[in-house]
């Protein structure tokens, strides 16, 4: 492990964020000499960030907590083209109203995770609709483009895959990665901005940035990238059977977000406790090493964490009751997810109503697989109806999914005409 002096680049190195660091020992002492201004860039394309974006996130507030500026960027402009970085399609465009929605919602998530203010270490989210926006076509051309060799730009790996796939790239997404530099540009002119932060699949376009602010302004400027979090079975973070693990409660139930950590596999526990948790390293350490069933235990502070962190203590106090409940005592747990219905429902349609399988397809395997249960009984007729009356139905697909079936409120009041 190399050895820094700046609290900034220890505190990333020893919790395991850094993949790639563009000039390392210049970073370094930048940050001993001053505060840093670093960013990291979000398109907002739905109402909320999903776990697979919590590593950046988190990277955000370990720069504040090590003592420098976190600037939030909200894609509003680079939002309507959407990154094409080793996408196999281009992504659907959003109108400016709806990406003004998704920003307001998608700042509540930050405002959990940082200090937002005035202050020299306070964050600060910017929106680069500001500036890009107001771009002309010819000026920009002429002014940023020259910067910039399709030789080079063909050669990056988020490009060449799509096209040795011969999937189509649009020129709109191919000047993604041209807007993505101007972004640090303008950063590095407003707000003083010195550093980039992302994925690993940022790598070429955090680069073109840097060359762009050295050769238009002649400032230094620096990157880095986090290693590509995958669990320990190889599979994509934050994916599970119900699809994504989204950050806010609109999307995802406080339950289901706590019960996400809890279901850690043993090999990734002190991973994600040193990188979504703010618990020392010398505990974490203690935590990795419990073995056997023990290791549960370490799963259920990691849940406990990274819950009260993203949702708050109160909402990662009754997922734990609740989960203590729904597996210790056999009860329902008030936070568990519900499905209300009129009248009796498929065993499929409230599998997929509860978001334990993604389709009518899933639902069958789940049953056939012997993963389906109401209550106490194991489910093995895909056409079984499931009557709800004055009392919840406790319905479970596998270990680690319960939810309740509830009966809908019908209104007796007379409807006016």
């Amino acid at each position: 492990m190399t050895e820094h002096t700046s609290a900034l680049l220890r505190l990333l190195s020893e919790r395991g964020y850094i993949h790639q660091t563009t000039d390392a020992a210049a970073l370094d002492a930048l940050a001993n000499k001053q505060t840093v201004p670093g960013y990291i860039g979000f398109d907002p394309t739905a109402p909320s960030l999903h776990v697979g974006s919590l590593v950046q996130i988190m990277l955000l507030r370990r720069l504040q907590q090590s003592g420098h500026k976190p600037i939030v960027l909200m894609g509003g402009g680079t939002g309507k083209i959407g990154d094409p970085s080793f996408k196999d399609e281009a992504r659907k465009l959003l109108d400016h109203d709806g990406i003004a929605t998704n920003v307001a919602s998608i700042r509540r998530i930050f405002e959990r995770f940082l200090v937002f203010g005035d202050g020299p270490t306070d964050a600060i989210m910017l929106d680069n609709a500001e500036w890009l926006d107001r771009l002309e076509y010819i000026p920009f051309l002429r002014d940023v483009g020259q910067h910039f060799s399709v030789n080079r730009m063909l050669s990056f790996d988020s490009v060449k895959l799509r096209l040795d796939r011969e999937q189509s790239l649009s020129f709109l997404e191919f000047n993604y990665m041209i807007l993505q530099a101007y972004d640090f540009l303008e950063l590095s002119r407003r707000a003083g901005c010195r550093l980039q932060m992302g994925g690993s699949d940022q790598w070429g376009n955090i680069v073109n940035g840097i060359e762009l602010s050295r050769r238009m302004d002649g400032t230094e400027v620096y990157g880095i990238t986090t290693p590509l979090i995958t669990t320990a079975d190889g599979g994509k973070m934050g994916k599970t059977m119900s699809g994504a693990v989204w950050l806010h409660e609109d999307q995802l139930p406080h339950y289901d977000y706590w019960q996400f950590w809890r279901n850690t596999d043993d090999r990734d526990v002190g991973r994600f406790l040193r990188l979504f948790t703010d618990l020392p390293l010398e505990e974490i350490a203690r935590l990795e090493a419990l073995e056997g069933a023990e290791i549960n235990a370490a799963k259920i502070v990691l849940a406990n964490a990274a819950t009260a962190m993203c949702r708050g203590e109160a909402a990662a106090a009754e997922a734990a009751e609740t989960a203590r409940r729904t597996f210790e005592e056999g009860g329902a747990g008030g936070a568990l997810p519900t499905f209300a219905v009129a009248g009796p429902i498929g065993i499929v349609d409230a599998l997929i109503g509860l978001g334990f399988a993604a389709s009518k397809g899933e639902a069958k395997r789940l049953i056939k697989g012997g993963g389906a249960r109401v209550g106490a009984d194991k489910v093995s007729d895909e056409a079984l109806m499931v009557e709800v009356g004055d009392d919840p139905v406790r319905i479970a697909a596998g270990k680690k999914h319960h939810g309740l079936l509830v009966r809908a409120q019908i209104s007796t009041e007379p409807q006016k005409i």
